[in-house]
């Protein structure tokens, strides 16, 4: 069983920036791919960004490309989202996923989530 918490989130103003972090716990982290989430209030759960077991391949939604950069330290067992340029659109509750394969971008994939944190943007 494979333990996820995030944290790193808070109010920030449009155009700054925010590093979310992501322990996992409770399994081996090098085998799993791990994914970045968010669900704004009253919409559905998107991705965001995904990386796979060694950290060179990477993936992102459109919508933050540019922006954000997923990066993982196995030593550490630790998946991070640099957020730059945030935007007020940016808002929601950031959600770390794992799961031992891919696809990286469909939610169906991840068997394991942490219970999320909070990301508010203020324009």
């Amino acid at each position: 069983q494979v333990r996820l918490v995030e944290s790193g989130g808070g109010l920030v103003q449009a155009g700054g920036s925010l590093r979310l972090s992501c322990a996992a716990s409770g399994g081996t982290f090098s085998s799993y791919v791990m994914g970045w989430f968010r669900q704004a209030p009253g919409k559905e759960r998107e991705f965001v960004a995904g990386v796979y077991w060694r950290g060179v391949s990477t993936l992102y939604a459109d919508s933050v490309k540019d922006r954000f950069s997923i990066s993982r330290d196995n030593a550490k067992n630790l998946v991070y989202l640099q957020m730059n340029n945030v935007k007020p659109e940016d808002t929601a509750v950031y959600y770390c996923a794992a799961s031992l394969r891919g696809p990286l971008a469909a939610s169906s994939t991840y068997n394991y989530w942490g219970r999320g944190t909070q990301v508010t943007v203020s324009s």
